[in-house]
This record gives structure tokens, C-alpha cells and sequence, in this order.
């Protein structure tokens, strides 16, 4: 269908005022309502979490709003712990008699597992670092304030022959979380994001931001930076596959290096489904590549605590190049004689652990830099389909989407058609030739993270995809 024969954008929206989150002070009171029945009831140990969010989309394709959803929810999630064993149930009614119902539902659960010899008693009072990630303007977005800037972005579809399709999402959310031992502790954020792709002939396009400050993207920019790039995405050209320089962009940074992140948890090391079993300590990636998990860096998303309400903390996984630590929650701290770093999931859980707040630390070299210092190589802007090939060698596959550019004598010469790539991450990361400035990136692969473009020499690709 040609953009011009397609129905007008539209901003018009109901009027139905922003939903808000309860106040802080009725979760703590289903909280305690919990502890109360399951006091009553003599259960030894009583764990409460209780997630509340508000999410709302606007999403649009064929350069037209097709949908506007939004829902809350509240979900209470009860775990018990009596004689070494332990199980967990959820809710989403919070009448004293469901709630009363599910302790007993999670006592009989309990009593059906085999005892656990490495249950930890349930941790006490925790002292935590403050993060802001609530922002009332994120809020209160409506979604009429969604609808036109969509419509911006459909607009400027049309006056260019292209056809424009994505979402603008945004919410909110908190969670409480305390226990019979006297923990308690809360966190609210909002966050957004906004992911446009541009189609121009056969050629499409992508851009991604998110952030909890919808202030923090300009939805237009991205739409354009988008759009620009699928008129510049036409007539590809095919190559003879191979290895290449690459520049990656941080969407396609993060949807590799992402899929690293539980190879830093203690426990899968431990049990050795880890890439970096027998390699701590040892120089895996190149010299220019340090990583963290950092919850409190100011571009990060989440709570300031694990799944069982330990603090959590920055721990620098790689330094120039060497495996330096590992993320430990409660029982694989206590297994090697450490104390945990915070990073825990909710248990039962069969994972452990897991650096949720990943951040590679980038460099100054721009992206037009990292053009201008290419003689021949590739430009991409994304990946998609990533699936692991050999987990100790990491070797993944996947294939480029939405902008691969050919560079040639530090300029971009035309567009190239999509690849699949065999390629192991360690050896990616022991190819990185710059780095350039780190910030928050939004990708669709990985959880998101700060990641740096970067530029790497012998990149392989294997064969040329169908489209």
C-alpha cells in the first residue's frame, strides 16, 4: 500500500485521567497483613513481595495508531520457609481470606519438597543506598502526549515516501519487600521507551531510546535518524561473505555482549555452564574492554536490592581485559566464604544469580571517527535471532537488520544486503580496535544496559541472508 492511500494519524485519545500507583503505605499494610495471618498461623519464616505496575502502549504501523492499551496490576508473592523447606505462591487478590488461602497453598508446596541443606534462614534489616528513578513527568504521560508524537513520526513518514511502524510505551511500577526477620525495604521507578522502524522500498531502518525520564529522548529524532537511514538502505548490494572490520552500534553492542550476563554468575561458574569456567582471573578479553554491574550508575533501571532484599553492589566483573569477579547471591556467597554481592534472584530458583545492571566502560573515539579511520568494513545498526552455538566458546549466530552500510576509505559507501554471523563474544571482545563514549542502550535481544559503540577487526560472517 502506497503511504499516501493509508488513513491520517491520529491523536485523538479518551479522556481517561493518568492512573497512579497505590500509596507506598497500603502495600506495606498488605505486607503486614501477611506477617499477621502467617504469626497466626506459627509459620517459622514468612517472606512478602508485592509488585505493582501501570503500563500503557501506543503502538502504530502503515504510518497509523492501531492501538492504545494500558493495565495495572498488583500481584503479592508469599514465600514460607519451615524445617528446610521452602515454596513460593502467588496472588493478585489481596482480601485477607485469599491472602490467608495462599500461605496455606505455599505451607502445602513446602511440605512436598525434599529438605533443602543449604537453605539460609531468611536475612534480617539491610541498610540500602538511595536511587531516584520516579519521574513525574513519565507518569502522567497520557495517551494523547503519545499519540502525537507518533503522529510527528508518521508525519514526517509520509513527506518522505516511507512507511513508519513501532511503539511508544511507558509505566510505572513498586515493589515492597519484607520479611518475619525485620526486612523491609521499597522502590518505585517509571520508565519509557520508543522504538520506530522506517521502510522505504524494500529498505527499513530502526531506532530505539528508552529511559525512566521520558524527557531524556525526542521521539521526532529518532524517527528521523530512522528514516534517513532506510532512503540511505536502498538498493544493496551483495558481498562475498567473510571476515570483516565492524562498527557496531550500541543496540548491536548490547545484543551480544548482554547474552554474557549469566556467565558472571558464582553458580552457573560453579556448576560450569559458565564461558568463564576456569578462566577467573585470567586475561579472556582484550585490554581495552572493563565491565561492571552497577545498579547505581545514573543511566541504569532497578531496584537497589536482589531478590531477597540483600543491597546490591558494584562489582567490576572485567578489568582491562581480565575476569576479575563474579556476582553472588546468599548461598553461593556462603558456599566459597564470601559475603554476597546483591545479586540474587527471588528463591525457589534454579539460576542463583545474575548481574542484571551490566556497564562496559566506553572510550572518546565517535562513531564518525570510528568511519573515518576505516578503510574497508561494515556499518551495523542492529542484530537480531541471536542463539548460542557453543556456550564455552560463546559462539553465537544471528543475522543484521535494519542498516548494514559498507565503509570504504572512511566514508560510507552504499548499502550492503544482511549477513548471518558465527562468532564467538570473547574473541569479539578480544578484537575491539576503539571504543566510544558508553551510554544507556535499548536493543531487543538483551536486557538493556550502558554500552559504548565499538570497532572490531575480524568479525565473521558466513553467508549472505534472503533479504
Amino acid at each position: 500500500m502506497s503511504p499516501r492511500n493509508q488513513q491520517k494519524p491520529t491523536t485523538k485519545s479518551s479522556a481517561v485521567p493518568t492512573a497512579a500507583l497505590r500509596p507506598k503505605r497500603q502495600l506495606h499494610q498488605i505486607a503486614a497483613n501477611v506477617l499477621r495471618l502467617a504469626k497466626d498461623r506459627g509459620i517459622q519464616e514468612t517472606e512478602v513481595h508485592i509488585e505493582e505496575s501501570i503500563e500503557a502502549l501506543t503502538r502504530f504501523a502503515n504510518n497509523t495508531i492501531h492501538q492504545h492499551v494500558a493495565e495495572q496490576g498488583l500481584v503479592v508473592s508469599l514465600r514460607t520457609s519451615v524445617d528446610g523447606r521452602t515454596a513460593r505462591v502467588t496472588t493478585n487478590r489481596i482480601e485477607e481470606d485469599a491472602l490467608r488461602a495462599a500461605l496455606e497453598d505455599s505451607l502445602s508446596l513446602a511440605s512436598h519438597q525434599p529438605k533443602d541443606p543449604q537453605l539460609l534462614p531468611m536475612p534480617g534489616k539491610q541498610k540500602y543506598r538511595a536511587v531516584r528513578r520516579f519521574h513525574v513527568a513519565t507518569a502522567a504521560l497520557t495517551a494523547e502526549e503519545r499519540a502525537r508524537a507518533v503522529k510527528n513520526a508518521c508525519q514526517l513518514a509520509e513527506r518522505r515516501g516511507q512507511v513508519a511502524a513501532g511503539i511508544f510505551s511507558s509505566g510505572q511500577g513498586q515493589s515492597v519487600l519484607v520479611n518475619s526477620r525485620g526486612l523491609a525495604t521499597a522502590y518505585r521507578q517509571t520508565h519509557s521507551a520508543f522504538s520506530v522502524t522506517m521502510q522505504q522500498d524494500s529498505a527499513t531502518s530502526w531506532a530505539k531510546a528508552s529511559a525512566a525520564d521520558v524527557r531524556r529522548f525526542d521521539p521526532l529524532r529518532l524517527a528521523k535518524i530512522a528514516s534517513e537511514k532506510a532512503a540511505r538502505a536502498r538498493n544493496p548490494v551483495e558481498l562475498a561473505p567473510g571476515k570483516f572490520t565492524v562498527i557496531l552500534e550500541p543496540a548491536a553492542v548490547l545484543d551480544l555482549v548482554g547474552l554474557l550476563f549469566y556467565d558472571f554468575a558464582a553458580t552457573a561458574v560453579a556448576d560450569k555452564r559458565s564461558c568463564l569456567s576456569g578462566r577467573i582471573g585470567k586475561p579472556v578479553f582484550g585490554e581495552n574492554v572493563t565491565i561492571s554491574d552497577d545498579v547505581y550508575h545514573p543511566e541504569q533501571l532497578g531496584a537497589p536490592f536482589d531478590g531477597e532484599g540483600i543491597p546490591r553492589q558494584r562489582v567490576v566483573l572485567v578489568d582491562r581485559g581480565v575476569v576479575k569477579s563474579l556476582v553472588y547471591s546468599r548461598r553461593s556467597a556462603k558456599q566459597v566464604g564470601i559475603k554476597p554481592t546483591g545479586h540474587g534472584f527471588a528463591l525457589p530458583n534454579e539460576y542463583g544469580e545474575a548481574p542484571l545492571n551490566l556497564v562496559v566502560a566506553g572510550g572518546n573515539t565517535s562513531l564518525e571517527e570510528m568511519v573515518a579511520s576505516t578503510d574497508r568494513g561494515l556499518l551495523v545498526t542492529r542484530l537480531w535471532y541471536i542463539r548460542e552455538v557453543d556456550p564455552y566458546e560463546k559462539i553465537m549466530t544471528g543475522m543484521t537488520r535494519d542498516g548494514l552500510f559498507l565503509v570504504e576509505k572512511g566514508k560510507i559507501a552504499h548499502a550492503v544486503r544482511n549477513f548471518r554471523f558465527n562468532q564467538s563474544v570473547l574473541e569479539m571482545l578480544r578484537n575491539v580496535q576503539c571504543l566510544g563514549p558508553a551510554g544507556h542502550a535499548a536493543g531487543e535481544e538483551a536486557s538493556e544496559m550502558v554500552a559504548p559503540p565499538m570497532k572490531i577487526c575480524n568479525f565473521n560472517f558466513s553467508e549472505v541472508t534472503k533479504f
